[in-house]
């Protein structure tokens, strides 16, 4: 990574996941000088975007354009650059051919970690086919036999699961806890370019708090704001601390 930002990648199933579950995490890295990215496997645009769809006239088209227009102005607050994919959504599909693709911006980008959705979700089917894809292709980006004529392999970035909506249904425990206190008002104002969900802006700033009450018992600092993950792999270390 000599004389490049370092980088990070955000994979997320929908175009407002990334939002309300890792905005922090993104504007704080992207403050530090990574190079975000983040890539939309759809556009929510059946799922997740109700409010659109009771205007008279709406068409799936305007939907989509709708949702882009909020995605883009909130990754341009967070500091990230955006890949929207357009495989739809309720259901999300992704073909082989993606998945060889999203290998192949792993290696484009070398990230130093990866964020994506929880492992289970009775409740939304397309997160954790989403968090499969993700992982798969980190996979087959370390793979040495995928396009060896033109494609350097990638190491082992470890793979952060940002919260789901409802944790205990989906098994996620939280085993990181991240203070973004000081990048909450980015993030709260991306939450604010996603309108087709206003529902969800308090819902997510209660989380905000109760994550960073957390933090601030588990490390005797003060932290206001703070986003939970879970670590896939193990944490490699010299020392404990």
């Amino acid at each position: 990574m000599s004389g490049k930002n370092k980088t990070a990648l955000v994979i997320s199933a929908h175009s407002a996941d990334f939002v309300w579950r890792a905005g922090g995490a993104i504007a704080l890295y992207a403050a530090k000088g990574y190079e975000m990215t983040v890539i939309c496997l759809s556009y929510g645009e059946r799922g997740e975007s109700a409010k659109l769809w009771k205007e008279p006239g709406i068409t799936l088209q305007s939907v989509k354009a709708a949702r882009h227009k909020e995605a883009e102005a909130a990754a341009s607050m967070l500091g990230a650059r955006l890949r929207m994919l357009d495989l739809g959504d309720y259901p999300l599909r992704v073909p082989d051919s993606i998945i060889r693709d999203l290998a192949d911006i792993y290696r484009e980008i070398d990230p130093e970690f990866v964020l994506t959705h929880s492992m289970k979700d009775p409740y939304n089917a397309d997160h954790p086919l989403a968090s499969q894809v993700a992982q798969e292709a980190r996979i087959i980006a370390q793979a040495h036999g995928h396009r060896p004529e033109c494609k350097k392999v990638i190491g082992a970035p470890p793979v952060f699961l940002f919260e789901p909506h409802q944790p205990e249904q989906c098994e996620w425990k939280p085993d990181v806890l991240l203070d973004i206190s000081g990048v909450w008002e980015r993030k709260r104002a991306a939450f604010e370019t996603m309108a087709a969900q206003e529902h969800l802006w308090e819902y997510y700033t209660r989380v905000a708090l109760q994550r960073g009450a957390q933090a601030s018992r588990n490390s005797g600092l003060t932290i206001k704001y703070a986003e939970g993950y879970q670590r896939v792999f193990p944490q490699v270390t010299s020392e404990l601390s």
